[in-house]
Formats: structure tokens, sequence, C-alpha cells
């Protein structure tokens, strides 16, 4: 059983917190008015969100509900079947 939280925390601090891997991530703060990502980073996000989980994430599933925080990224990929 993957460790989601863990592999989410650990994907947003190698791709968008440069040289700070030491860095906590708050997994309910936003990470877009974080300043962690932006619309590009959310791309990315999902890529690699796909990539690993082998699920597809739809267009209309692009929002914040969904993507927004690492809370919610956790539970939108539950709702796709991964624990």
């Amino acid at each position: 059983m993957p460790d989601i939280l863990k592999d989410v925390v650990e994907f947003i601090k190698e791709n968008f917190i440069m040289g700070r891997s030491d860095a906590q991530i708050d997994p309910d703060e936003s990470l877009i008015e974080s300043g962690i990502m932006d619309s590009t980073g959310v791309l990315e996000l999902v890529e690699y969100l796909e990539a690993t989980y082998g699920i597809k994430i739809e267009d209309e599933e692009l929002i914040p509900e969904n993507l927004e925080t690492v809370n919610n990224i956790v539970n939108f990929l539950k709702t796709k079947g991964i624990s």
C-alpha cells in the first residue's frame, strides 16, 4: 500500500521547493496561495499523479477541491481507488 501523503509531499519538495529539502509543508495549506506551486506546477503534479498511480485525471477534475492542498490531493486519489 503506497504512502500517498509521503509520496506527494516528497514530489512537491523535490520539484517546487528548490534547495530546501527540510522544508515543512502543511497538508492543509493552499499550494497555490502559499507560492509553492503555480498553474504550470499543477500540470506537473497532475502528470506525476497519473504516471505514479496509473490514473487518468479528467479536465473537469482539475479543481481546487481536488488539488489545492496535500490533503485534498490525498483524498482525491482515494476517490480514484488509490489507498
